[in-house]
């Protein structure tokens, strides 16, 4: 230990200064903790009833960024959000809200950020019961690692084996893919019934041509649905089973109103996109936005801008592999692409619900010619409102229990597409029913259920 007091006094400075400087980073700290706070309790008056809780998992910033365009979507839309840091979450906040949205970063090969390992460590090793929860989650990741995702993964299993209920399926984000950004403020509209909201990140589109649009289900006692067609100006792009079509709406009344997203029907191969859309109505029985323009407004030989969205979750497997599809209405729109690219090496069985047999029917005659050349190895199908019948898809799902279980047992994978309100759920619970609740969830997991439902 040295005498000098010259060296004496230089420690003691640079123990001063280090001081200073801590306590500078947490004055610092507590500053941005308190003014984050504000803008939470500012947000969460944005509307009535509870407010929607935010939590986000952030390595970089990014998530934390989401985070709060996510909250200001909502108090936009007229619904208060409160947004905190995983390091701030505990299971009683989980518990004391009805609605929660997760955006969760993975950092390397599956694991957690930083400021999410006191979470993982105390609160998802412990059992526990989130079965009053409704939760959406957007995962962050880069497809480069094999464990894409994969703490936005482990997040999901949990809250799902907690017993919370999804709103939707989890939303991936490949790299900041801003057309997967772009799907979860569609699923966010979805919350606020916006349909004015801006788009975040603005897409490029492409021009197409409407060159077919035909009423498929006159005198259907549903709302009219149709079929239509549109060709590139210019090169045909490429796109796979699954994917989704990005449609800009034309401005109205000085506004843009963004976009609307449809599963497309068809493939490269036809040289066109194809969809089935619904004509929706106000109570008044004015023509939705959307629906009425591409319906009614637009003619034929009009343009529209369009992108065409990689949908990596609802992409097929290998032709070998059996695949059980399972949808309703509009719904079967998704399931065709996929029909349309398979053989009859694998097999596949469709379950669809609609009203009646004599309007609802959608693709019969393709249908039958997949029965017949074996693409299709079965064909159920219910509608609710003949005599006779009255049962709905899910009904269909519990009937063919026995069935259904050998499928799985020989690889076969799950597919749904359809409405999320009332057929999606009533299928997983059916699902669930059929095969057992955790063999439900182990296909999720592993992707071996998916689902493209609105």
């Amino acid at each position: 230990m040295t005498a000098d007091p010259q060296r004496w006094l230089w420690a003691v400075g640079a123990l001063a200064l280090w001081l200073a400087l801590i306590a500078v980073i947490v004055w610092r700290e507590r500053r941005a903790r308190a003014a984050a706070r504000a803008r939470s309790d500012a947000l969460a008056g944005a509307g009535e009833g509870q407010p929607v809780l935010i939590a986000f998992a952030s390595q970089t910033g990014f998530a934390e960024e989401l985070a709060w365009m996510t909250a200001r979507s909502l108090g936009d839309g007229g619904v208060g959000a409160r947004v905190l840091s995983f390091g701030d979450l505990d299971v009683q906040t989980l518990k004391s809200t009805d609605r929660a949205l997760l955006i969760v970063s993975t950092t390397g090969e599956g694991d957690p950020p930083d400021s999410a390992a006191g979470f993982v460590r105390k609160v998802m090793g412990e059992a526990t019961d989130l079965s009053g929860l409704r939760f959406g989650l957007l995962a962050l990741g880069d497809r480069s690692y094999d464990q894409f995702c994969g703490f936005g993964h482990a997040v999901d299993g949990w809250v799902r084996r907690a017993g919370a209920e999804p709103l939707f399926d989890m939303v991936e984000v490949d790299n900041g893919e801003a057309g997967a950004i772009r799907h979860w403020q569609h699923q966010l509209n979805q919350i606020t019934g916006s349909v004015t909201a801006p788009d975040w990140t603005p897409p490029a589109y492409d021009p197409w041509r409407l060159v077919e649009r035909t009423l498929v289900n006159p005198g259907s006692p549903g709302g009219e649905a149709y079929h239509l067609a549109f060709e590139p100006v210019g090169a045909t792009p490429y796109w796979s089973a699954g994917d989704i079509a990005e449609v800009g709406l034309p401005e109205r009344d000085g506004v843009t109103p963004g976009s609307r997203e449809y599963s497309i029907a068809s493939l490269p191969s036809d040289g066109r996109v194809e969809f089935l859309i619904r004509l929706m109505r106000h109570p008044d029985g004015t023509p939705g936005l959307a629906s009425g323009w591409l319906t009614q407004a637009l003619a034929l030989g009009d343009q529209i801008g369009m992108r065409l969205r990689t949908n990596r979750s609802f992409h097929g497997p290998a032709d070998e592999t059996p695949m059980i599809l399972i949808g309703n209405g509009t719904g079967i729109a998704g399931l065709r692409a996929h029909l349309k690219s398979r053989t009859d090496a694998g097999g596949a069985w469709l379950l669809f619900g609609e009203r009646t047999q004599a309007h609802d029917a959608f693709f019969d005659a393709e249908l039958r010619a997949w029965l017949a050349s074996g693409v299709l190895r079965r064909l159920d199908r219910s509608f609710s409102r003949d005599a006779g019948d009255g049962r709905y898809v899910q009904d269909l799902v519990a009937a063919s229990a026995d069935e259904l279980r050998a499928w799985v047992a020989r690889g076969a994978v799950i597919y749904v597409c359809g409405s999320l309100e009332g057929m999606s759920q009533g299928v997983h619970a059916a699902l669930e029913s059929a095969l057992g609740a955790d063999v439900v969830l182990t296909m999720l997991e592993d992707g071996r259920y998916r689902r493209d439902v609105y």
